[in-house]
C-alpha cells in the first residue's frame, strides 16, 4: 500500500512538471521579443515547432514588419501538421518532416491566432507596436 501510494505521489508531480514546461512555451525577454523570433532581409520570421501541439504556445512579434511564419517538424504525425489561421484564410497541410513558410505579410497590433485542422492545439502571435 505505502509503495502504491509513493509511486502515485511520484506521478502526480511528474504531471504537474510536465504540464507547467508545457504551458510556460516561449520566455518574453525584458524588450518584449521572444527568442523564437528574428530578423533576416528586412522579414521578420517566427519560428514554431509543429509536433504533438506547437511550441512555444505564444510568440512575440513587431507589428508593421513582414513576417514569414516557418514550421518546423520532425516526424510529426498528428493534427499540427495541418495549421490553420482562419482571420486570414490560411489552411496549409506541413511535410512531416521539414521546414514550410508561411508569408504572413505586415500584421497590424493585435493577437493573431492559428490551430491545427482539428482545433486542438492553439497558437498566437501577439503583434506588438
Amino acid at each position: 500500500m505505502k509503495q502504491q501510494v509513493t509511486v502515485s505521489i511520484f506521478i502526480a508531480l511528474v504531471l504537474i512538471v510536465g504540464a507547467f514546461l508545457l504551458s510556460r512555451g516561449s520566455a518574453k525577454s525584458s524588450n518584449g521579443a521572444t527568442n523564437n523570433v528574428s530578423i533576416v532581409d528586412g522579414k521578420q520570421i517566427i519560428e514554431i515547432r509543429a509536433k504533438g501541439g506547437y511550441l512555444p504556445r505564444k510568440s512575440f512579434a513587431k507589428a508593421g514588419a513582414p513576417t514569414i511564419l516557418r514550421f518546423d517538424t520532425n516526424g510529426t504525425f498528428d493534427c499540427s501538421l495541418s495549421v490553420r489561421i482562419p482571420s486570414l484564410g490560411i489552411s496549409k497541410t506541413l511535410p512531416i518532416s521539414g521546414v514550410s513558410d508561411i508569408a504572413l505579410g505586415s500584421q497590424q497590433a493585435g493577437v493573431l491566432y492559428g490551430t491545427c485542422g482539428m482545433g486542438m492545439y492553439p497558437f498566437e502571435i501577439d503583434f506588438q507596436s
